[in-house]
C-alpha cells in the first residue's frame, strides 16, 4: 500500500516547525511570538538570541528548525524567508496542590502551550521612496 496523497497544507514557498508542549503558558509564550511575527527571519533569530525572557531560547530552536526545513526540505532562499505566522495554542494544564493553613490546600495549575512557526519566502522587492510628512501637511489634513 502506499501512502494517502494529501495535498499540502503550506504554500509552495512555506515551511514550518512545530514545538509541541512547551511548558509555559500561552499569554507569556504569545508576548514573544509576537516579538518575530512579520519579521524577516535573520532579525527574528537575533531579536531572540538577545531577548531576555526564559523562553526565547525554545523559540529560537523552533524558528531555526524552520529556517532548515525552508532551506533543506523545500529549496528555499533563507536570505528571503520572513516568519509570516508564529501561533501559540493550549495544550494540557498540569494540576498540583499547593498546602495552604489550616489543613486546607490550594489548586496550582501549571499550563503548557504549542508553537507553530511558518515562515514563507518573499520575493525581493523595490521600496517606494515615502514621501516625507511636514507639519504643515499634517496641519492641512486636520
Amino acid at each position: 500500500m502506499s501512502k494517502p496523497k494529501h495535498p499540502r497544507a503550506l504554500a509552495e514557498t512555506e515551511a514550518q516547525a512545530i514545538a509541541s508542549n512547551i511548558r509555559i503558558s500561552p499569554r507569556k509564550l504569545n508576548l514573544v511570538a509576537g516579538l518575530i511575527r512579520n519579521k524577516p527571519a535573520s532579525d527574528a533569530v537575533a531579536t531572540l538570541t538577545f531577548s531576555k525572557r526564559r523562553i526565547a531560547q525554545q523559540v529560537r530552536k523552533t524558528l531555526e528548525s524552520a529556517i532548515a526545513n525552508a532551506e533543506n526540505n523545500h529549496q528555499l532562499d533563507v536570505d528571503q524567508l520572513v516568519v509570516t505566522r508564529a501561533e501559540v495554542g493550549k495544550s494540557i494544564v498540569m494540576r498540583r496542590f499547593h498546602a495552604r493553613g489550616r489543613g486546607r490546600a490550594s489548586r496550582v495549575e501549571k499550563w503548557f502551550s504549542h508553537l507553530k512557526i511558518v515562515v514563507a519566502e518573499r520575493a525581493p522587492e523595490e521600496e517606494a521612496p515615502k514621501a516625507k510628512r511636514t507639519r504643515s501637511s499634517e496641519q492641512e489634513a486636520a
